[in-house]
């Protein structure tokens, strides 16, 4: 077996992207992906994953070529995901739904999800919709960004089952996007987020550098202090960073217990798990789960909890 035919270790069984990416095929799909690839170290076709550019026209061609969305892009300094990492995070959702579930991974339009943090790129709503037939909501705080993902929505069609809702309340999380009252109370499967991962620009920036000198570009590259791998401010950095964010995500979740089957977010830094660990015991929160995941070199975790226990759990899809 050749190397590009090797599997990427790590990724999930149901993931398309475990595969080497097929240059010649994703060229054929989007040709705007042509000028980015060369030949790597090792002789093989890639890209520079460190240029923006060639990543979102390589974002094109999967999502064209696996997800059949035509239309989709983003404005520039707005995140662009890794969509193998992200269809992760989808597959690990679908299976923890079939636990509860007799072990059948429940699909189609009743099965709603609610993404915190949407972006401008709606990556979980466009991936999950193809792959399951789930209806999503998702939710930012951005308005810019939200017109963006509505453009995508409506180019592609999918404005039936990919709804958008502003977070006008910087300061809270699932307040004012999961409705609640007499006849207003709505129901979710599952909550998923990316949270912002640093707590301040300077710590974003930070990183960045180490990314760059990850590439072997530091020295290349005198303005690697610059967020050059995208992202807006609220995409990256928060007061607190990704243990403060996915706190006040835990403690505010309590409030909508009987509303959602199970809540989770992604953690990136496992030094955060003791303090999330404490804030869900504190919360009350009866069934916890960590699924770890890796894309390559990366390492990261999905942590899931539910406040129902496991008579309300399997009561959840009969009724």
């Amino acid at each position: 077996m050749a190397s590009s035919d090797l599997p990427k270790t790590g990724l999930h069984p149901r993931n398309n992207h475990r595969g080497r990416y097929d240059f010649d095929q994703l060229i054929q799909i989007n040709a705007t992906l042509a000028p980015f690839v060369k030949l790597n170290e090792y002789g093989e076709a890639s890209i520079d994953f460190s240029n923006a550019q060639a990543v979102k026209a390589l974002n094109q061609a999967l999502l064209k070529q696996f997800y059949a969305v035509a239309t989709w892009d983003i404005p520039k300094q707005y995140l662009c995901p890794p969509i193998p990492g992200r269809a992760d995070y989808l597959h690990y959702m679908a299976d923890l739904l079939s636990s509860v579930n007799g072990g059948v991974i429940p699909q189609g339009e009743f099965i709603r999800g609610l993404d915190i943090g949407v972006g401008a790129n709606a990556i979980y709503p466009l991936i999950g919709n193809y792959e399951y037939g789930w209806h999503f909501v998702g939710a930012d705080i951005d308005g810019n960004a939200l017109k963006n993902a509505q453009h995508i929505v409506d180019a592609n069609m999918l404005s039936s089952m990919i709804e958008l809702r502003l977070q006008t309340s910087p300061k809270t999380i699932f307040k004012g996007i999961i409705k609640q009252g007499e006849g207003l109370s709505e129901t979710f499967d599952f909550t998923m987020c990316n949270p912002p991962f640093h707590a301040s620009l300077a710590d974003a920036q930070a990183g960045t550098q180490r990314k760059w000198r990850g590439l072997g570009k530091a020295k290349k590259n005198p303005q690697c202090s610059l967020l050059n791998f995208g992202g807006q401010a609220t995409e990256l950095y928060c007061e607190g960073g990704e243990e403060a964010f996915v706190t006040g995500m835990i403690n505010e979740s309590k409030q909508f217990a009987t509303q959602c089957l199970w809540f989770s977010t992604l953690i990136s830094k496992a030094a955060n798990l003791p303090s999330v660990y404490r804030a869900l015991k504190n919360a009350n929160a009866l069934e916890v789960k960590t699924i770890e995941m890796t894309q390559g070199q990366k390492q990261s975790r999905i942590v899931a909890w539910t406040f129902l226990n496991a008579k309300q759990q399997r009561a959840w899809y009969s009724s």
